[in-house]
């Protein structure tokens, strides 16, 4: 069961996703305005947040920022359409995964529980890439010595990517596992994740040591001797 925190406006729709995700075992809190949601987020840090984009006063986009401002709970979003604008600024604004209304339950529990499992496991030990290092037994990366504030979500397609330093990985296979998205999906949530890890462990993310695009496959773990 994961506590959860759910910010939608409108009332049938916040009920209604209340009741069925409470079925499902999870615990829920909820909001109705994005000043609201950010009071709850930080009176009582939730497991995880889902966001719906289209909200009164301060939208989705400025509360899924002050979120990762805040730290690195994850974020769904739900976006009334699968428009492309709003999906590249929503995860462009940090969040993990979206779902298109009208979310059915099923598949926004199956996201959920993919998302939270983003944060188990790896094998245990260190691997060191010149000066990234990487825990994957207590699951912190550092760089030059000082640790890395990641998302899970960033922190899954790390682990996942520097497995095998030299290996490309295509986008459909990086969203297979750090997704859990059985089919082609959605290639910009690995796209702007990619980015947004860049941004966090690349001296210049313009031109990347670490995470390397392959173009026309996908992308690669640059071979850096430790």
């Amino acid at each position: 069961m994961a506590a959860i925190l759910l910010i939608e406006d409108d009332p049938l729709v916040r009920r209604g996703l209340e009741l069925a995700l409470s079925r499902h075992g999870h615990d829920l809190r909820s909001a109705g305005t994005g000043e609201a949601g950010l009071t709850a987020f930080r009176s009582c840090t939730p497991e995880l947040v889902v966001l719906d984009l289209m909200l009164p006063g301060i939208d989705g986009f400025e509360v899924c920022r002050q979120i990762r401002q805040d730290g690195d709970v994850p974020v769904i979003m739900l976006t009334a359409r699968g428009d492309d604008l709003d999906v590249v600024s929503g995860l462009a604004a940090g969040a993990d995964d979206y779902v298109v209304k009208p979310a059915q339950p099923t598949v926004l529990d199956a996201r959920i529980r993919a998302v939270l499992r983003r944060t188990n496991g790896g094998s245990d030990g260190v691997r060191a890439h010149g000066e990234l290092k990487i825990d994957t037994a207590a699951l912190t990366v550092s760089l030059r010595d000082r640790e890395v504030s990641l998302t899970p979500t960033e922190l899954r397609l790390l682990l996942t990517i520097s497995r095998g330093p030299g290996r490309v990985f295509s986008r459909r296979q990086l969203l297979e596992a750090v997704w859990e998205h059985d089919y082609l999906g959605d290639s910009r949530l690995v796209d702007n994740c990619v980015q947004r890890l860049r941004a966090k462990i690349e001296t210049d993310p313009a031109n990347p040591v670490y995470v390397q695009t392959v173009r026309g496959f996908g992308y690669r773990f640059g071979p850096v001797c430790g």
